[in-house]
């Protein structure tokens, strides 16, 4: 046993005590729990134990409230009475019922999994799962999360038991002054009505109505009816807005199978809560007085009597989730218009998608077990048990900075640059996010690219190379028609050319590289003038700060001229195809004498040309396994290969020379290309890490190699960001 005080609001300090649980295969830095799109976004911080001085409090559902990606708290709240005395699951309401024991907690792709010990008599199993279908549009276009609570008694009796959850009005939007308002309902059982395309009448001055006002949605799955559901949103919907990067717009929705002894209530948080454990039941009532987020906190309640639980399980299903019927604003090919969110063409109304979503249960649990499986089995085979403790956690984060956008004849998938920025579809970090999308379905990275080549297309962009991001804010993609984006030109032509091929390389998709060949032959252009010789300019790793010459970036553009070579083949341009294998070969022939210390201890790349005492990760070398081009000698390979174990701290390989932090993204595409050993290495070290960080929210990206904590970075802590996209690098390789 070992225990932590907490400073709860409206009480006084609160010492917890948690048995020892087991945490399978490691003890995230922070563990998922809603985790959908960038703003069902959802973790409960775990940080080190708390025994050993760490923050968060080890790993434990209870106690502790579940936070949005940025830090902010999202009050859920988890309850449960067994023979008339209460007892909290999850979260830290105050005054604090006596918290379970929590015995065991496991995590795959898509599910969070806790085990719990109620007095020694009941046993809880509370799984999050927030389902992964890459194939399956319409499901993945949902922006919903499942909590699947099982309870049994354990010791031969049985037991009176009642099971409560909230959640508060803290989901709605980031200014917590705001006003949220809220409503309760039951779906029946046919609610499949026509959704009236009204939304743009409050925002008509604001859009450009061109595209998407007249989609027809011919294809729609309705709801099954007997869902209970609270519906909270901002009173004033702020279109296009975010606060805090919670988004402020759009409907959230709490909801259950309406069932026999369910109970609802809405109000302050402490009556709420105070209402179950006096009673174990609410008082079917619903709060009339709309009112700011932090005044009294508005809380959202269900309660079901289980009755007399035995040996037999009980399970109570509850989905979560956010509806936005415009997600995007897109600088598009006929100006600036509004982007629906997916799910739209598939359901008339959000109240069908809630409905759908929610009875799909067993089918979408069936769905996740095989998407979990598939990544465990292929994990394994391809770098073993370290390679599936990182790819498995990475899963959910990385599709979690996108939504699925557009309609079904022209499906966009939009990507937020989660905590370092908030760009939309910022190509160098689509390029380390790509790698997950090429192992689960190639298709997605052309929805991906897709608005991408649609903005600059059409002229929308000023510059000869590509540029670096589609807009300055999520959900605001209406790009940079002054061409004042962030310069990093060979980086992004560089991702582009290689994403490109690699999507049409899988799909087989020639005529994607036709379509877009006249842009993608301008980026070579500039490669061809740039790449050899880098100006003194920033990387994708920007926060290094600019560099002339940079070894690795200099090979990345490189690369990009042969894939060039090999789309120009592709489409039919064989002429232009051999020019471009020769200078890219002879710029590799160049670069082997420019970027390599030959005559070091081991002999490795540089950091920069003529710094023999500096190294970093060559990782822009994945692009041309990735791509198959044979374009740099194995001997590069294996020199690196022999290279990376002499420079190895306790978490990993250092980024470059210059500082002792590193990057997951990054050491996983070097690990997949590495040699056995050095992979493995890799892995291992980064699975330890995994287990042992004091960091404290979302998987970060950029951390200490010594020490594990975050990159000493001044005002840059980077987490939940998509590039983690990146550790499936080796299941991305061609067969």
């Amino acid at each position: 046993m070992f225990s932590h005080c907490y400073a709860l609001p409206f009480a006084a300090l609160v010492c917890v005590s948690y048995a020892a649980s087991t945490f399978s295969p490691a003890r995230p830095p922070a563990i998922p729990l809603a985790v959908k799109s960038p703003y069902v976004n959802c973790w409960q911080q775990a940080g080190s134990d708390v025994e050993m001085g760490g923050p968060g409090n080890g790993g434990y559902l209870a106690g502790e409230w579940p936070t949005f990606w940025a830090g902010q708290i999202l009050g859920w709240t988890g309850l449960i009475r067994v023979d008339n005395i209460s007892y909290t699951w999850m979260g830290a309401p105050a005054p604090l019922p006596t918290v379970v024991n929590q015995t065991s907690f496991e995590y795959t792709s898509t599910r969070s999994s806790f085990v719990m010990d109620v007095a020694g008599v009941v046993e809880m199993n509370v799984t999050f799962l927030s389902s992964i279908t890459p194939t399956d549009l319409m499901r993945q276009s949902l922006i919903f999360s499942y909590v699947d609570v099982s309870v049994t008694a354990t010791d031969g009796a049985t037991h009176d038991v009642q099971l409560y959850t909230d959640i508060t009005a803290e989901w709605v939007s980031g200014d917590r002054t705001a006003i949220a308002e809220w409503e309760y309902g039951v779906t029946s059982n046919d609610s499949s009505t026509t959704r009236k395309r009204n939304f743009f009448d409050s925002f008509a001055p604001l859009l450009d109505r061109r595209e998407y006002t007249n989609v027809t949605t011919s294809t729609k799955a309705t709801a099954t009816g007997g869902i209970a559901y609270h519906k909270i949103y901002r009173q004033t919907q702020l279109l296009w807005s975010e606060t805090d990067d919670q988004t402020d717009y759009g409907n959230w929705y709490w909801a259950t199978d309406n069932v026999e002894g369910l109970t609802f209530q809405s109000g302050a948080d402490i009556d709420v809560r105070s209402a179950f454990t006096t009673s174990g039941a609410l008082a079917n009532t619903n709060d009339t007085n709309f009112r700011a987020i932090n005044d009294d906190y508005p809380t959202f309640a269900f309660a079901v009597d289980l009755g007399t639980v035995g040996a037999t399980t009980v399970s109570t299903i509850f989905s979560l989730g956010l509806t936005q019927e415009q997600a995007i604003q897109f600088d598009g090919a006929s100006g600036n218009v509004s982007v629906p969110s997916l799910w739209t063409s598939y359901f008339s109304t959000e109240l069908d998608a809630l409905a759908f979503f929610h009875t799909d249960f067993a089918t979408a649990s069936g769905l996740a077990t095989t998407f979990d499986n598939q990544v465990s089995d292929d994990g394994m085979a391809a770098g073993g048990a370290d390679f599936v403790t990182i790819a498995s956690l990475t899963a959910r984060q990385a599709f979690g900075g996108t939504q699925l956008c557009g309609t079904t004849a022209a499906p966009y998938l939009f990507l937020k640059e989660i905590s370092s920025d908030g760009n939309v579809q910022t190509v160098d970090v689509c390029y380390p996010f790509h790698p997950i999308l090429i192992y689960t379905n190639p298709t997605l990275l052309k929805y991906l690219l897709d608005p991408l080549f649609i903005n600059q297309e059409a002229g929308q962009y000023p510059n000869m190379y590509s540029m670096h991001d589609l807009g300055s804010s999520y959900p605001n993609a209406t790009g940079h028609v002054a061409g004042n984006d962030e310069k990093q030109p060979l980086e992004e032509c560089g991702n582009m050319l290689i994403m490109t091929l690699a999507y049409a390389q899988r799909a087989n998709d020639t005529a994607y590289l036709s379509q877009h060949y006249p842009i993608l032959d301008q980026w070579t252009q500039y490669l061809i003038e740039e790449a050899l010789i880098p100006a003194d300019q920033i990387s994708t790793d920007d926060f290094a700060g600019a560099l002339a010459n940079q070894t690795n970036l200099a090979l990345k553009g490189i690369i990009g001229i042969e894939a060039m070579a090999v789309i120009a083949n592709l489409t039919g341009n064989t002429i232009t195809g051999a020019n471009y294998t020769s200078i890219a070969h002879d710029y590799i022939t160049q670069w082997q004498v420019l970027g390599i210390a030959h005559d070091a201890d081991p002999p490795h790349t540089t950091l920069a040309y003529g710094m023999n005492d500096t190294h970093g990760l060559l990782y822009n070398l994945f692009g041309d396994r990735e791509l198959g081009l044979n374009l740099v000698p194995q001997s590069v390979y294996d020199m690196q290969s022999a290279f990376y174990p002499t420079v190895e701290e306790e978490y990993g390989v250092p980024l470059d020379t210059r500082h002792d932090y590193t990057k997951v993204d990054w050491e996983m595409l070097v690990a997949a290309i590495a040699s056995t050993n050095t992979s493995q290495m890799i892995f291992s070290d980064i699975a330890n890490w995994i287990n042992e960080t004091p960091t404290n929210r979302a998987f970060t990206d950029l951390y200490n190699a010594t020490g594990g904590d975050y990159g000493l970075i001044p005002n840059l802590t980077f987490t939940a960001r998509p590039v983690v996209g990146g550790a499936f690098g080796l299941l991305a390789l061609p067969k």
